[in-house]
């Protein structure tokens, strides 16, 4: 089974939870703390397609200060808001767990046992 990456926020209890679950159920992962590294356009493109998502607003962070710094609204395009989180990474929902081609978002955590198979 190839090594997951699980995108971590170590100040999050939601990502520690989750990082916590991926343990316990023995998940091989390469753990990397975005806000540290953040991420590049193209990562965040290649998570969006994995997350199957239609718009990107769907793994922002709405409320906090940084959206309204970014200008974003509801209806901002992907492209701003992919560009928003590389700017701000604080604005990327957490946690995410990816296997490259498909991802999910860890809230609730029955959203990683579903990609896991589990």
């Amino acid at each position: 089974m190839a090594k997951k990456v699980y995108y971590h926020n170590p100040r999050c209890s939601k990502s520690r939870q989750g990082l916590a679950f991926l343990n316990e159920n023995n998940v091989d992962i390469d753990i990397k703390e975005y806000l540290k590294v953040p991420l590049t356009k193209s990562e965040v493109s290649s998570l969006v397609n994995a997350l199957g998502l239609e718009n990107a607003i769907e793994m922002v962070r709405t409320k906090e200060a940084e959206f309204a710094q970014a200008g974003l609204s509801k209806d901002s395009s992907n492209s701003q808001i992919i560009e928003a989180i590389v700017k701000y990474p604080k604005l990327l929902e957490r946690p995410i767990l990816s296997d490259g081609t498909k991802a999910a978002i860890g809230r609730p955590l029955e959203n990683f046992k579903s990609l896991l198979g589990l």
